[in-house]
């Protein structure tokens, strides 16, 4: 994800609009434009425990020391998920990060009621993962 993509706002304005076919489409795309994954990446020590599909998110830091997550899944609506999380954390500070609600952030994509419960079980895991990563470099 670059710097231009869009917030959750904008996806959110986008998605309101969208019947539930749509919906689904939309993050099928969101998924689709995350950036690639190495399968070398792709480690029991990156897999989020507790999802119905497998996903993998892996961080990187960069010289100013902002967090960078590669993630992928072997499901494209799970995909399409985790791209929304990263929409709320990519490239920002750790502490800055922490302070994120993403969860909150999330809410008024009310993905609980779109997507079966196995579909979204597995989101506060990968907040609390990127939440744990965040935590370890802001000390």
């Amino acid at each position: 994800m670059s710097s231009t993509a869009p917030s959750l706002s904008d996806i959110h304005d986008e998605y309101d609009f969208l019947d539930a076919d749509d919906r689904y489409r939309l993050l099928i795309d969101l998924g689709k434009a995350l950036e690639p994954m190495p399968d070398a990446l792709k480690t029991d020590a990156t897999l989020v425990r507790g999802c119905s599909a497998s996903v993998w998110v892996y961080p990187t830091r960069a010289d100013d020391g902002t967090l960078h997550f590669l993630a992928d899944s072997n499901a494209a609506i799970t995909k399409g998920i985790i791209a929304l999380v990263l929409i709320a954390v990519q490239d920002r500070q750790p502490t800055a990060i922490l302070k994120t609600d993403v969860a909150e952030e999330l809410a008024p994509f009310e993905l609980s009621r779109q997507l079966s419960s196995n579909r979204t079980q597995g989101i506060p895991n990968m907040i609390a993962l990127i939440r744990e990563t965040a935590a370890r470099y802001a000390k």
